[in-house]
């Protein structure tokens, strides 16, 4: 269950600016604007020309609408915060398909102007809804993920896939206040959705295998979440190595059976399947695809452009 909240006073607002990037979300936009537009000074949309009402939905809830071409999330949340005019002390990475409840909203409320000045970044907690069902195991929640942060104190990795922001400088501390990744799409979206992201997801692998082009590889020297890291390094340099036809099964019993992903009922089964399973072997079958494809292929330049036509993503070479 989610609670919303009434209307507060706009002196109670934190000096907060939310940045969203958005493509035809008009079906949670709206949801999204009103879990933090009595908590946000600023709202950002960084809108990639969207076909539908997004960018119309956004200005009539109170937005500030930027347009940006997308190449992957991680360029184009740069981007955003490079060109977007905040003036807010504190800034809030959200989706649009995420919902910040009404406890955590009085907690930034309440919490964030209190911070001390070594603080410059907060860490939440979010769970997944799929199906309309919290799923809580699997390795699934707590999922910590570094959202707040002091303006400039907070860089994104530049990864096609998997990117985490990191602080560079401070510590962080955490809100435990309901936020979650509570996505209205069907099966259809998921499944396509996860399809655009294995291609990423694969292209990235190969990237650091083969050094191609830029991205950053690792967040290990960073001062990210202990999950974040601990996460990136079993998958880099265990994973990664293991063929996929193994591994990905591994994965989804490790998920399934020893984090009780069972547990999870009927629509548990169907997310770590396919989010746990079915999305691993799919990365490790099109990274194979790659590696075959370019395998003949001589020249950076002649690779990454066969990777490009492959993949269907605009490569920016180093």
């Amino acid at each position: 269950m989610f609670v919303f909240f009434t209307e507060k006073p706009m002196s109670e607002k934190s000096s907060l600016a939310v940045v969203m990037l958005t493509h035809n979300e008009e079906m949670h936009l709206p949801r999204a604007l009103r879990c933090i537009r009595h908590v946000a000074q600023e709202i950002f949309v960084v809108d990639s020309y969207s076909t539908d009402a997004t960018v119309e939905l956004a200005r009539a809830g109170g937005a500030t609408v930027l347009q940006h071409p997308f190449q992957n999330y991680a360029r184009q949340y740069a981007w955003a915060m490079e060109n977007a005019p905040i003036t807010a002390e504190w800034v809030m990475r959200l989706d649009a398909d995420e919902i910040v409840e009404e406890d955590l909203a009085e907690e930034i409320r309440v919490k964030l102007p209190a911070l001390p000045p070594d603080v410059t970044g907060v860490v939440l907690n979010r769970k997944t809804v799929f199906q309309g069902r919290v799923i809580r195991h699997g390795g699934r929640l707590p999922l910590m993920l570094l959202r707040i942060w002091r303006r400039g104190k907070a860089r994104i990795e530049d990864r096609w896939m998997d990117e985490h922001m990191y602080l560079t400088e401070g510590r962080p501390v955490t809100f435990k206040g309901g936020f979650a990744d509570h996505s209205l799409r069907d099966l259809t979206f998921f499944t396509s959705k996860h399809n655009h992201y294995a291609s990423r997801e694969a292209l990235e692998v190969l990237n650091q295998r083969m050094h191609l082009f830029a991205s950053d590889f690792s967040l290990r020297e960073k001062p990210g979440t202990p999950q974040a890291k601990s996460k990136r390094l079993i998958k880099d340099a265990i994973y990664n190595r293991i063929p996929y036809e193994i591994s990905a099964l591994l994965y989804f019993l490790y998920r399934y059976v020893l984090q009780l992903g069972f547990l999870d009922g009927r629509e548990g089964l169907v997310y770590h399947v396919l989010q746990g399973f079915w999305y691993r072997f799919l990365v490790g079958a099109k990274l194979r695809e790659l590696q075959r494809a370019v395998g003949n292929v001589s020249g950076r330049e002649e690779v990454v452009r066969e990777l490009e036509r492959l993949t269907r993503q605009e490569i920016e070479l180093k």
